[in-house]
Formats: structure tokens, sequence, C-alpha cells
């Protein structure tokens, strides 16, 4: 998995002076050094974490759902589950055995579209960190914020679902850039679609050549073991690379 030293992008939109800058890095800074907290306690419990980010409505959840219906046996997880408000998402992975703790962002947060490290952090202590191989958080939906806000995480994955056109990643190329897997959902639907699969990769390689790749249907489950053998051989790799270290 790619380094955890990270870009965050060009913020010359937001700038309305050297102020602006200021305030902008020290908050990277501060999120910066509760993620190399929150990565600290993971590594010490022995847990795999992972950073699911999408746009609204590309299939996360249900992706979700059926990864816990596979896993059961296999890996035991936690989902920091993401949302501004209700708590929809987190009923519905709610009986398939994975401890959930859930973060409104509208609740003490101001309503942020992302998750930050120090949220993930604050929902930790809801969680048997000790008892778990994996945690997923599950980011709110965003193509923009949540890839400029490293959570503590091992790894980034996106879902992309094909709905959403084939110009996504020259349109939001930060998140993509920051995924090491881009999975790419619905798509059971391209029959049904003025889709083009093949530009939508050549778009994607200008943006991130080489990254990682699974076609998938969260609603008809195609793809959904290949998922989660992505998961279990990145616990298992990281688990070897620290024996030897």
């Amino acid at each position: 998995m790619r380094d955890h030293d990270h870009e965050h992008g060009d913020h010359s939109g937001y700038a309305t002076g050297t102020e602006r800058v200021v305030v902008l890095e020290r908050i990277f800074e501060e999120n910066d050094q509760t993620a190399a907290a929150n990565r600290r306690d993971f590594e010490s419990a022995g847990v795999t974490a992972v950073n699911l980010m999408s746009s609204p409505g590309a299939g996360k959840t249900t992706l979700l759902r059926e990864t816990l219906r596979l896993l059961q046996g296999r890996l035991a997880v936690g989902i920091v589950e993401g949302d501004i408000e209700t708590s929809i998402d987190a009923d519905r992975l709610d009986g398939f055995g994975a401890a959930i703790s859930l973060i409104n962002t509208a609740n003490g947060f101001g309503g942020e579209c992302h998750l930050d490290a120090p949220m993930v952090r604050s929902a930790l202590a809801r969680l048997p960190l000790a008892e778990l191989d994996l945690l997923i958080v599950e980011n709110v939906g965003n193509l923009v914020c949540p890839a400029e806000f490293d959570v503590g995480s091992h790894a980034n994955a996106m879902v992309y679902s094909v709905t959403e056109g084939e110009e996504k990643p020259l349109k939001y190329p930060v998140m993509f850039r920051s995924a090491d897997l881009v999975i790419v959902n619905k798509i059971d639907l391209i029959p049904h679609l003025d889709y083009d699969l093949d530009l939508f990769y050549a778009n994607l390689k200008r943006v991130h050549p080489g990254v990682a790749t699974i076609e998938t249907s969260a609603r008809t489950g195609l793809g959904i073991d290949r998922w989660c053998d992505w998961l279990c051989e990145l616990h298992r790799a990281r688990h070897a690379a620290e024996a030897i270290s």
C-alpha cells in the first residue's frame, strides 16, 4: 500500500489571504497528528484499518452489508459509520456480526461532509478494538473532502458507481489518486446505460496509472468475494510485515 505521506491538494481557491492558508495548514497538521495516533492504536491492537469512500448513492453500505456476510468466520470486523444525519446506514449493517460505532457529523461536528482523524478517534472508544481484525471506516458520501483527510487507515478504497459517468476521475482526481483500490460498482447496470467502461478505465489511467480495480455488483453479489479476498490479503500482508520487522 502507498505511503501515508500525502498531499492535501491545491487550496488556493479557498484562500482570501495568508491567514486563511495558515489556518488550513494547521488543521491538516493537527489532523495528521491524530491520524498517526489512530494508526499506532490500530497496530498495537493488531487491527487493519481501511477508509472506504465514495459519492452519495454509489453503493458503499450495500457493499459493506454483503462484505460482512461473507467475512463472518474469517475476520472480526468493526465499522465506523459516518453520516451527516440519521442512523439509517448503521441500522442496515446491524445483525451481520460487526461492532458498529456511528458518527453523525451534524452532532457536535458542524455537519461536516467528511470524517477526519479526531472524529474517528472519538468513535474508537465505542469499539472493542482488541477483539477486532479489521476496521472499515465508511466515510461520508462525498468525492472531495474525504480524500484530503487521513483518518489513520492503512489503505484507502473507494466505491465508484458506473451510473456516475465515465468522466469522474478527471473531475475528481484527488479522490481517485488517494485510492489504493477502486471498486467499480453497479456493473450489472451497464447494459441499461449509455456508458463506456473502456473510456472510464482510460480516464482512471490518466489520473492514477496502475491503481488496482475490482468490478462488483453489490446488489447481485458479483465480485464481492474478490473484494473480501483483497481485505483478507491486506490483513495477512500487514501481519507478515510486522512479524519480519
